[in-house]
């Protein structure tokens, strides 16, 4: 239902976008609204995650990270302006920290499972 709903926000706000001609201002307003639903939303799926799975699932979000590490390549490839570059360059970083660190939590939560030889 969270998400339905959120869809449908989402194509009014795109309709919204679309009448105003998507100037530069409400092409930031737009994203930002965008970006503070989307925030609405993963914590609401993400609070009404049993704290068992959390760990198991997060791990495997793990590898979904992966494609935010190729879409900040992609785009800091693209980048034409140096301060957009600057930011891709940030982005990639930052994800892979993510990637490796959820990794290492990973391998953590694996070891307490493995038995003693």
């Amino acid at each position: 239902m969270v998400i339905k709903s959120s869809m449908l926000v989402h194509w009014k706000l795109w309709e919204f976008y679309k009448q105003r001609g998507g100037n530069s201002l409400m092409n930031f307003l737009f994203l930002l609204i965008l970006f503070i639903i989307a925030m609405f939303i993963g914590y609401k799926l993400i609070s009404d995650v049993p704290s068992l799975l959390h760990t198991p699932l997060m791990s495997g979000m793990n590898a979904l990270s992966g494609v935010t590490v190729l879409g900040s390549l992609v785009a800091t490839a693209v980048a034409v302006n140096t301060g957009y570059k600057i930011l891709g360059f940030i982005a990639i970083v930052l994800a892979t920290i993510n990637i490796v660190g959820g990794f290492l939590v990973t391998h953590r939560m694996l070891k307490m499972f493995k038995k003693d030889k």
